[in-house]
C-alpha cells in the first residue's frame, strides 16, 4: 500500500488548505484512514480519523476548523483545514488501516499501519 500525500503548502493566519492523499490499494478494505501530523522537535499526533461507518474524530485542536472526507471510490482521503494557526504548521501524515478495526476513534499513531511521506504545511503570522 503506497500513500501519497500533496496540498500542503505556505498560508497566512486564517488562511485555508485542502490536502489530499491517494492510495495505490482500495481504501474501501480500510477499517480507518486519518491524517496526522509532526512539528519540528514534537512527537508526531493525530489530527482526525475517519472509519469504515464514516464516523470521523477528531483532535480537540482542531475540531470545527479541519473536516476530513474520505472517498472511496476514488481510494482518495482528504483534509480541509480552515482557520488556520501557526501551531497547526507541520508536516501532514496520511495513514491507513486494513488490519485491526481497533484504529476506530482511534488517533494514536500506532493504530495504523500504512503511511506516506508527508506534505509539508506552514502557517505564518
Amino acid at each position: 500500500v503506497q500513500l501519497v500525500e500533496s496540498g500542503g503548502g505556505s498560508v497566512q493566519v486564517g488562511g485555508s488548505l485542502r490536502l489530499s492523499c491517494v492510495s495505490s490499494h482500495y481504501i474501501s478494505g480500510a477499517f480507518c484512514m486519518g491524517w496526522f501530523r509532526q512539528a519540528p522537535g514534537k512527537e508526531r499526533e493525530g489530527v482526525a480519523n475517519v472509519d469504515d461507518f464514516d464516523i470521523a474524530n477528531y483532535a480537540d485542536s482542531v475540531k470545527d476548523r479541519f473536516t476530513i472526507t474520505r472517498r472511496d471510490a476514488n481510494n482518495t482521503l482528504s483534509l480541509q483545514m480552515n482557520r488556520l494557526k501557526p501551531e497547526d504548521s507541520a508536516m501532514y501524515f496520511c495513514a491507513a488501516e486494513f488490519r485491526s478495526r481497533d484504529c476506530r476513534r482511534s488517533l494514536a499513531v500506532g493504530s495504523f499501519t500504512y503511511w506516506g511521506q508527508g506534505t509539508l504545511v506552514t502557517v505564518s503570522s
